[in-house]
């Protein structure tokens, strides 16, 4: 009883900003209501059924998809070669190791405007160097397509979040114990060898956790995309935390991007359950 005392706090502190808000969309989501503050009638299923039906919708779901994949895989690659760069000993590594953070510390806003500028096609430094060096003939629109945006959206993002990878990685790196990779290179292991069967399956605990919190986080990203395109050029964009936000304050259907987000929720729900059954590390019994 005395540990339940001391963590009722907290549950209760989870139950106020969490639950409460959940089960306000839940219940608003089988509503009608146009607007914030106004009230609605009882519709039941009708707004999920509309959303379901919705061509947008699966759209932006299939959007969604790939931009978590797309980051994943272009954070992961650069965390991976920073964090194995930073863990050699050369002159000025602490300082590099410190300042590596720094683009994921910089306020979103800054960060867009910084790209944005860089990637202006009428003034970026980015298409200056493109077309003093003549790989390009004329200057590139990074945001003026929608194929374009999007990867270079994705490109911004991965960007401004891989530092924090790399600092996960590269802490779990120098926990691997030098004297493996010795009694490796001692039998004749190749670097690559090495990698494969010392520093995989040593980052396997950590590489879960990443996986993980790291797929919820980048699926729900609002910030970076909206500032840099709104959703734009034509919707190519528009993941499915933009499409909710527009329809619930652009559009001025609440009800129904209460039920996109409980949708969502369910969606990532089911994938972290599926990701923690499939993929979590053993968990070794302790020995007497």
């Amino acid at each position: 009883m005395l540990g339940y005392l001391f963590v009722a706090p907290l549950l209760l502190w989870l139950a106020g900003a969490i639950l409460y808000p959940l089960l306000s969309a839940v219940y608003l989501s089988v509503q009608d209501v146009k607007v914030i503050g106004t009230g609605g009638a009882f519709v039941g299923l009708d707004n999920y059924v509309a959303v379901l039906r919705a061509s947008r919708f699966w759209e932006a779901l299939w959007r969604s998809l790939g931009w978590v994949l797309f980051n994943a895989i272009l954070q992961t690659i650069l965390a991976f070669i920073t964090a194995l760069i930073l863990k050699q000993n050369f002159r000025g590594r602490d300082v590099a190791r410190s300042w590596v953070i720094l683009p994921w510390i910089v306020p979103t806003v800054v960060v867009v405007v910084i790209w944005r500028w860089l990637l202006n096609a009428s003034g970026g430094i980015i298409n200056y160097v493109l077309l003093s060096l003549g790989l390009v003939d004329q200057a590139v629109g990074f945001f003026g397509s929608g194929g374009m945006a999007y990867t270079s959206v994705i490109a911004i993002n991965s960007w401004r979040w891989f530092p924090f990878i790399t600092v996960v990685l590269l802490a779990a790196l120098l926990r691997i114990p030098q004297e493996l990779y010795d009694a490796a290179a001692v039998d004749g292991a190749s670097p690559g060898q090495q990698f494969v069967r010392i520093t995989l399956p040593s980052l396997q605990p950590v590489l879960f956790v990443l996986g993980l919190v790291g797929t919820l986080l980048s699926f729900n990203v609002f910030d970076v995309i909206w500032l840099l395109t709104g959703g734009g050029p034509a919707g190519a964009t528009t993941t499915l935390p933009v499409l909710i936000y527009e329809t619930a304050f652009k559009q001025y259907r609440l009800s129904q991007a209460a039920a996109m987000s409980v949708i969502v929720g369910l969606i990532l729900l089911l994938f972290a359950a599926l990701f923690i059954r499939l993929m979590a590390p053993p968990v070794e019994e302790e020995r007497l």
